[in-house]
């Protein structure tokens, strides 16, 4: 199958990306920390609502958010490797332009809160701070959403080629 005919069709990979995912062992890292961070995120999620909750925990509930961000920004790095390997671009590869347009602002959310509970109360309060990380705990899940639809697409890919 032609490059062109592979995407027009709706295909996620034409034969050589696909055998470049395949071959690379970003795809490996990529399998290995998308349900770390998920661990994570369920953790901090608990962590974040319990202190919304009751006001107990506010220090874990931020340092998990620390911690959130943090596996959040390896998984983008080396998912944006993983994406030049495969796609001959950092991110924005038309396969995925979706996905990274929504990681942009699950990015950016994760930062602001991690910098609204560096600074503390002098740009938000706790309550504040805490409604800041579930929103992006939010964008988060449908930004995980679109990938595992992607996934479950490129199975269907080998199965339907």
């Amino acid at each position: 199958m032609s490059d062109l005919v592979a995407h027009q069709s709706g295909f996620i990979y034409n034969q050589e990306e696909r055998a470049r995912r395949d071959a690379t062992a970003w795809t490996l890292v990529q399998g290995l920390l998308a349900p770390i961070q998920f661990v994570v995120f369920l953790v901090s999620l608990g962590l974040v609502m319990r202190t919304l909750l009751t006001g107990e925990g506010a220090d874990w509930a931020g340092w998990s958010v620390v911690l959130k961000t943090f596996t959040l920004y390896t998984i983008m790095v080396t998912g944006a490797i993983w994406e030049k390997v495969v796609f001959g671009q950092y991110l924005f590869a038309p396969a995925f332009f979706w996905e990274d347009m929504v990681s942009m602002l699950v990015i950016a959310l994760h930062t602001a809160a991690v910098a609204a509970w560096l600074l503390g109360d002098q740009w938000l309060s706790l309550e504040n701070q805490l409604w800041l990380a579930l929103a992006a705990y939010a964008a988060y899940v449908v930004n995980a959403a679109q990938f595992l639809y992607k996934l479950r697409l490129a199975r269907a890919e080998v199965v339907a080629s």
